[in-house]
């Protein structure tokens, strides 16, 4: 039987922000991480900055995801209101928020932000590449270079990461095989659900097959592609 080193950890926070398709006011969140915020979780704990685009290309080549999802956690909807200067000059591409707030008359501008209270889910990552290896991955999460948050700067993760390189056949038996602290596991709501990338060997079927926009392209420029995304809804 051939066995993957799968690098798992999990994820834990009062607060957690996943993203998602953001339309006008509306910032949403999903109910469990995609890959862009994987993928950024990692780089942050590696050092990597925004500009370096290759570093992270070459991450995001390497590494493929697998979660576990033991609670979607409840959901916040946040109001915030910010004031901005009136459309006509924001064409003359001020340069900063104090040249903004310098601005005679300013509007304001209405959002909704949406996070997950109590959310709690585990990770397994797999590499391909030496340079980005589990062993190293694990490392970098377990004394990160950047702060870590999940999704948002204001959702710093509330209980260790503990980051595990597991032998595995599958996904499904490198996730199972993770012990997450009983003060955690309380927070498991129903039967876990699983989410994986297309081209893992995951030991479980999909019930159906979901798309993703959050294949990062460019963290510079903030551009990303769609994906596919499989799920398990749990159980036998």
């Amino acid at each position: 039987m051939t066995m993957d080193d799968y690098l798992v950890f999990q994820l834990y926070a009062p607060l957690a922000a996943w993203g998602g398709q953001a339309v006008g006011q509306e910032r949403p969140t999903n109910d469990h991480p995609g890959r862009s915020a994987l993928l950024g979780l990692l780089a942050a704990a590696l050092g990597l900055k925004r500009e370096q685009e290759q570093a992270h290309a070459q991450l995001r080549d390497a590494c493929r995801f697998g979660i576990k999802l033991f609670s979607p956690g409840l959901m916040l909807r946040d109001f915030h209101t910010i004031q901005v200067p009136p459309g006509a000059r924001k064409q003359q591409h001020l340069k900063t928020r104090r040249d903004e707030l310098r601005e005679p008359k300013l509007g304001t501008m209405l959002s909704f932000r949406s996070y997950r209270q109590d959310a709690l889910c585990l990770v397994a990552a797999l590499s391909s590449d030496a340079d980005y290896g589990v062993e190293r991955l694990a490392d970098a999460l377990l004394e990160p270079v950047f702060p870590l948050y999940l999704g948002r700067k204001s959702c710093p993760p509330a209980a260790p990461l503990d980051p595990e390189v597991i032998a595995a056949p599958d996904l499904r038996s490198a996730l199972d095989s993770y012990c997450i602290a009983p003060v955690l596991a309380r927070l498991q709501t129903g039967t876990p659900r699983y989410y994986w990338e297309a081209g893992m060997n995951t030991g479980m079927r999909h019930d159906y097959r979901a798309p993703r926009h959050d294949q990062p392209l460019s963290r510079r420029r903030w551009q990303f592609a769609p994906r596919d995304e499989y799920v398990f809804l749990g159980g036998e």
